[in-house]
């Protein structure tokens, strides 16, 4: 990762820390390198299984003219986050599914993190850029589908992560 890159990912990324000061200063020169994060104001993350969440990001990468969004991958919880706009109204549900928004934290190393148990497998990039839901329901659906054929796992519908929108819930701003 260039220099102004991993400046700009590292910039971005710490503003959602409590501290962004202190995080971006371990990140460049502590030793643990992961900070609690907290969603719902720049991004919301979906997090998914790593059987399904694996074979998403790949196929997330086969879509032509989209630039995904950051991808985090805990490989001892074996879980893979998402990075997406904040959305207020909709939820995430299915097996094994969490939809980390508003009030919500998650824990994430220094954006050149390419190692160890928690790393980044689509670092962010420091322009913002995250996956469109929409996107990511149709590569939900496309890793469904591979993991199915590949393994012979029979999986209902209603297992696939995908969104719901509340209905009810009022967008904060908009009260």
């Amino acid at each position: 990762m260039a220099l102004a890159q991993w400046t700009n990912a590292m910039e971005w990324l710490a503003a959602a820390a409590q501290d962004p000061r202190a995080c971006k200063k371990d990140w460049q020169h502590g030793s643990t390198g992961v900070h609690l994060l907290a969603a719902g104001r720049f991004w919301d993350v979906l997090i998914v299984p790593a059987c399904l969440g694996l074979r998403a990001a790949d196929c997330l990468d086969g879509i032509p003219r989209l630039v995904p969004g950051p991808v985090l991958l805990d490989e001892r919880r074996q879980q893979v986050g998402f990075f997406m706009p904040p959305d207020p109204v909709s939820t995430w549900v299915g097996r094994g599914t969490r939809y980390v928004a508003r009030g919500g934290w998650i824990a994430a190393p220094a954006p050149h993190c390419r190692w160890g148990d928690l790393r980044w497998l689509r670092p962010p990039d420091g322009s913002g850029t995250l996956t469109a839901p929409e996107a990511m329901e149709l590569v939900l659906f496309r890793a469904m589908d591979e993991v199915v054929r590949s393994h012979g796992v029979r999986h209902h519908r209603h297992e696939l992560p995908h969104r719901s929108v509340d209905t009810q819930a009022v967008p904060v701003g908009y009260r």
